[in-house]
């Protein structure tokens, strides 16, 4: 009898654990039949020794919850392995659409006055001003032609390399993804040149500057800047 040659699921050991290789083309019975076939057969110290992480790479295949929960079950044969995590280069639909969301520009033209809150998925492009004890809020970066006298947080998100940017920049509070910057005193002239807001690379503080810089300091910066 001529032994089937299978090729559909490869596992490489590294440092740190087990990495299995999924082909995209194959049917996912065909993936599962493989895999249980290669970890029942499986006696090497590797698949019998002390607990070994696993991670599953599935190529350009999306795999369902079901299908996913399938492939645990396979893990399970073998008690010492732990499945870490599942990697697809492929998303859902609804993943596909939170991403334009985020990269999306919102402009708003209004004044955004006391006790008014805007939270906007994307960058913010606002004309007009923020009022003390307004907020202003963006899961990316916040652009503001006009005065900024209440809150801004941008990158809500957690995004680090977010930017705030204001024509008069005089916040009674700036905020970068967990980063909170509480207003002086007092705010010195500086002159009209526009200014922002973002948190310096080394002491990962919310520092701001004028926009002749943004360049210089944000230099993959996607935006209209």
């Amino acid at each position: 009898m001529v032994q089937k040659l299978q090729h559909n699921v490869t596992i490489k050991g590294t440092k740190d654990g087990l990495v299995l290789l999924l082909d995209d083309k194959c049917s996912f019975d065909l993936l599962v039949e493989e895999l249980n076939d290669k970890l029942t057969a499986g006696s090497s110290q590797m698949l019998n020794g002390p607990v070994i992480s696993v991670k599953v790479k599935a190529g350009n295949r999306y795999l369902t919850a079901e299908q996913e929960e399938k492939l645990l079950e396979v893990l399970k044969q073998k008690e010492n392995l732990f499945l870490d995590h599942i990697e697809s280069e492929v998303i859902t639909k609804a993943e596909a659409e939170e991403m334009r969301k985020d990269a999306q520009v919102v402009t708003v033209s209004k004044v955004v006055r006391s006790g008014q809150v805007l939270d906007i998925q994307g960058d913010l492009l606002l004309i007009g001003d923020v009022n003390p004890g307004a907020t202003v809020m963006a899961t990316g970066n916040i652009y503001i032609l006009g005065s900024l006298k209440g809150i801004a947080h941008c990158g809500t998100k957690g995004n680090e390399e977010a930017i705030i940017a204001a024509s008069v920049m005089k916040p009674s509070q700036l905020r970068i993804a967990h980063h909170i910057n509480r207003a002086p005193d007092s705010y010195p002239e500086l002159g009209n040149e526009m200014e922002f807001a973002y948190i310096s690379n080394e002491e990962k503080q919310i520092r701001i500057d004028r926009i002749s810089a943004v360049h210089r300091l944000r230099p993959k910066l996607n935006s209209l800047l």
